[in-house]
């Protein structure tokens, strides 16, 4: 199974956040799967670590690729047709980086692992 992570779901498992929900921590672990996180999302840690919002255990830049690298989670970049998809969305959810991957999710067709009930609103596949 291919899957997109919301970036809490990510900050979440990386920091063994006990939210993470038993389904997720299934699908996260399991090597049979391939996982993504957008690049929208390392914008997102990016500008929260900057403003003192979250804290991460050691330097942000290499925490974050280490753990990418250590739980085999690949970067889905931020095409043109991502960008632009997102005019088209219904205006359920008001954060910039979540619409974008609700528009990464539909355009290539990955559910996301998300416990952000308004990402679910979106005609997305979710999971949590």
């Amino acid at each position: 199974m291919r899957a997109l992570l919301d970036t809490r779901a990510f900050l979440w498992w990386i920091t063994d956040d006990p939210r993470v929900s038993a389904r997720a921590r299934e699908l996260i672990s399991s090597s049979r799967n391939d996982l993504f996180l957008s690049a929208a999302s390392g914008w997102e840690i990016a500008i929260k670590a900057g403003l003192g919002r979250i804290e991460l255990p050691s330097p942000m830049e290499r925490f974050l690729i280490a753990q990418l690298r250590e739980n085999r989670i690949d970067v889905l970049p931020i095409q043109m047709s991502h960008a632009l998809r997102v005019h088209a969305l219904p205006r359920h959810h008001r954060d910039p980086f979540d619409r974008m991957l609700v528009a990464q999710a539909q355009l290539e067709k990955l559910p996301i692992l998300s416990a952000d009930r308004r990402i679910a609103e979106y005609e997305v596949e979710t999971m949590w």
